[in-house]
């Protein structure tokens, strides 16, 4: 069973930066990464990266946010800069086991105010 604990969210500012992490615990992970979710819409990726380090973005994000990934400490942490009210969401830790099964952290909120 794998836990994901994510740290991280809050208010800021367009144009500001915040930095989420998630740690995870009970299991040896292939790929890590978060997802977002906004009020009436569907879940939708925002990064991912793999055990190797090769590291995937949405679109909407690339150039902003930056992913990386502490093997040792199973964490993966997601930088996020020149933020915009759009992303505005609740921020989903995502975890893939080796044995490909999902795992969900609870959600941390990010509001960016214009």
């Amino acid at each position: 069973q794998v836990q994901l604990v994510e740290s991280g969210g809050g208010l800021v500012q367009a144009g500001g930066s915040l930095r989420l992490s998630c740690a995870a615990s009970g299991s040896i992970l292939k790929t890590m990464g978060w997802y977002r979710q906004a009020p009436g819409s569907q879940r939708d990726m925002v990064s991912r990266i793999t055990s190797d380090g090769i590291a995937k973005y949405a679109d909407s994000v690339k150039g902003r946010f930056t992913i990386s990934r502490d093997s040792a400490k199973s964490t993966v942490y997601l930088q996020m800069n020149s933020l915009k009210p759009e992303d505005t969401a609740v921020y989903y830790c995502y975890a893939l086991s080796i044995g490909y099964q999902d795992y969900w952290g609870q959600g941390t909120q990010v509001t960016v105010s214009s």
